[in-house]
């Protein structure tokens, strides 16, 4: 008789309780999620969260997402789906590495970014312009939104009614941070580790793959990068571990042990911190008096020299500088176009008018789109030669 290997949400719960560190977040000491659910027979609460993600339209949506370079400058470069799947990745082997929970700071990485406009931060600032007078717009908070609100999948209730965990980490990642039970503004705690931790992979991630696509598109000049401490020992070690491979193979080896460098000091830094604020639980971290997942002080310095050069050579680029203002012109017009007459908009947004304002509702559809459907949206609004 052959045996079977399945194993139970009991079995899986009891795993985490024995391998996962004491200040890991586990599934079964879950909060729960707004709306009562039955527990299913061998998915863990995190498991499903990220399943869910994965499949939400908006999930689906990052694919045509601006990250830095707008979708149609090129196949290769980052979109917000790519970026939120290698910020996955980071995320994992660092939840892993510290005997965290995967599950959690897998669904965190995966959602963190749903709440992107398209084009980019041009996007979310364009959109927080015109929503000033309205409550404003933040990428952040639309993603807890997406989640808890605009996502219809379900019969009995709003959203993907993930758990409080994977919300928290959501409301956490943004500069404001609400009451997830009464949605009042508050002093912020500090979240998870698992959700700590997505918020360095994060960075870590758009670091180094803004430097890589900078590189590949031009705009980053390699001669502009020996100014950069990181950068060059990157590519000293490059040359050792590639001695005869030409530029390109020499900059993918280069990346790849920045990631790498970042990654390993992360841990050490992470270990450090658990055992100098004596952390031996969950609410240990959540009373810890700073955040306890930080790069060491010499690797941040050298972290904080990369953004400030990518910030100059790279999101000032004259390039970059030309699309944002032409997103703006988009946006502003699109959403000017449907305040100014709300007929325009398709019925299944003109139905959300019945229960909510014109304004978020207007925001929360141009928010959505990806960066082709905006352009091709504004072609039918004001081309008089496009069919609508």
């Amino acid at each position: 008789m052959l045996r079977s290997y399945r194993m139970s949400r009991k079995a899986l719960e009891e795993r985490e309780q024995k391998f996962l560190a004491p200040y890991a977040m586990t599934s079964a000491a879950s909060r729960g999620r707004t709306y009562a659910e039955e527990e299913h027979p061998f998915r863990l609460a995190f498991q499903r969260d990220r399943d869910r993600i994965i499949h939400s339209q908006a999930f689906r949506r990052l694919e045509y997402k601006t990250q830095v370079f707008v979708n149609h400058e090129g196949d290769h470069y980052r979109t917000r789906l790519t970026h939120s799947l290698e910020v996955a990745q980071i995320a994992r082997t660092l939840a892993r590495a510290l005997a965290l929970n995967e599950d959690l700071a897998e669904a965190i990485a995966l959602a963190h970014d749903l709440g992107h406009t398209p084009f980019g931060h041009a996007g979310e600032r364009t959109l927080n312009a015109l929503m000033q007078d309205y409550g404003g717009f933040e990428h952040n908070i639309q993603s807890l939104r997406i989640v808890e609100v605009l996502e219809q999948k379900y019969p009995h209730f709003p959203g993907l009614n993930l758990t409080w965990e994977t919300r928290e980490g959501l409301n956490k990642h943004s500069p404001r941070y609400f009451d997830l039970d009464s949605g009042e503004e508050r002093q912020p705690c500090h979240p998870t580790l698992e959700a700590q931790i997505v918020d360095v992979a994060d960075e870590i991630a758009y670091n180094s793959h803004d430097l890589d696509d900078g590189l590949a598109s031009g705009m980053i000049r390699a001669e502009a990068l020996e100014e950069v401490t990181l950068w060059r020992e990157a590519v000293a070690a490059a040359r050792k571990i590639a001695p005869d491979a030409g530029p390109k193979m020499q900059r993918h080896q280069a990346v790849r042990w920045i990631i790498n460098t970042l990654v390993e000091d992360l841990c050490q830094q992470v270990e450090t911190n658990i055992v100098t604020h004596q952390v031996h639980s969950v609410e240990d971290v959540r009373r810890c008096s700073q955040r306890l997942v930080t790069f060491s002080p010499a690797l941040e310095a050298q972290n904080r020299e990369l953004k400030e050069f990518l910030y100059h050579h790279l999101y000032k680029h004259y390039r970059v500088i030309r699309m944002a203002e032409k997103a703006q012109r988009i946006l502003q017009a699109l959403f000017e176009s449907y305040i100014q007459n709300p007929q325009q908009l398709p019925p299944p947004v003109a139905q959300r008018l019945q229960q909510e304002e014109l304004h978020r509702v207007v925001c929360d559809y141009l928010a959505g789109m990806t960066d082709r459907f905006a352009l091709d949206e504004y072609k039918k609004l004001f081309d008089p030669y496009e069919r609508v």
